[in-house]
């Protein structure tokens, strides 16, 4: 579901001058001329365009179409004077780009968590890891080496929605833009969900469902599979099945074991889960039901 219209250089998030960085995301019924009076908006707007991108679904009827510009923008002005020309029902999102805020969730596994950690003190990622949570003390060294603040949720006895009361709590403190799931496991409830929708990012490796539960990579080895791979999505009330951000896979064949199949699902794991994310911080994913159309 991709058409790139015109190709341009990564944003740069961090700028010295005066000038900010917005996108602007649109979806609607596709009608004839909806370039030429977007940009024409922008244009009397005297912002200047740098990065241009639509999609028409043409079974749905169906327009996207995200846009990059830069300048000094009244973002409420300009959203106003869109959905005067845009069809009824229009989505219109401009937001200025910067970095966002994460707040990550770990539990025992440290590989995603610490590919996010050495990608956040590099500047490599356009985000502010602002803290981790976990139900188990395990990743707390790796967390405090690089000065972030770690809390510890136990589970202990108590039911889930109790745990994530506590859960709550924390989130409450950091406000964050979005929360990532890295190798996080436990299942959050629909109420939890409810409060973050489209703001919650996941990692899992690409089995499912066909092998679910503990050891996924040993019953993949049982079964003798030739391919393994990794998933990263927004979180839904459904298990797993939430938008798809991002995907990759690689090649395995009879002379890799058990472990070393888990040692490259990993590694594909920490690689789309930086990759989603990096889309997800550059506003460059539209959902659409539960289909995603990416501008990269």
């Amino acid at each position: 579901m991709r058409r790139k219209s015109s190709p341009s250089a990564k944003p740069e998030l961090f700028r010295n001058d005066n000038m900010s960085i917005y996108v602007g995301r649109i979806a609607c019924q596709d009608l004839a001329g909806l370039v030429h009076q977007i940009t024409g908006v922008l244009f009397r707007a005297a912002v200047n365009v740098t990065e241009n991108h639509e999609f028409v679904d043409h079974v749905a009827g169906r327009f996207f179409m995200r846009t990059q510009f830069e300048g000094q923008a009244d973002v409420q002005k300009l959203r106003t004077e869109l959905l005067k020309l845009l069809p009824a029902g229009a989505q219109c999102d401009i937001r200025e780009l910067k970095p966002r805020d994460l707040l990550v969730f770990a539990s025992r596994e440290p590989h995603c968590l610490g590919d996010l950690l050495l990608r956040h003190s590099t500047r490599e990622m356009s985000a502010n890891i602002l803290a981790v949570v976990s139900p188990n003390e395990d990743c707390r060294h790796l967390v405090e080496r690089f000065e972030i603040p770690f809390h510890l949720v136990p589970v202990n006895a108590l039911q889930r929605p109790d745990h994530e009361r506590k859960v709550l709590e924390i989130v409450g403190k950091y406000k964050a833009d979005y929360l990532v799931l890295a190798r996080y496991m436990r299942i959050l409830t629909s109420d939890f969900i409810s409060r973050f929708p489209e703001r919650i990012i996941n990692i899992h490796h690409s089995f499912l469902p066909a092998f679910i539960g503990r050891d996924p990579y040993q019953q993949a080895y049982g079964r003798g599979v030739k391919i393994i791979g990794a998933t990263s999505h927004f979180v839904t009330e459904q298990l797993d099945e939430g938008p798809i951000i991002t995907q990759d896979t690689i090649a395995v064949d009879h002379t890799v074991s058990a472990e070393q199949m888990a040692k490259r699902g990993q590694d594909v794991e920490k690689l789309v889960l930086a990759r989603g994310l990096e889309l997800v911080l550059e506003d460059r994913i539209m959902i659409d039901g539960n289909r995603t159309v990416i501008f990269s």
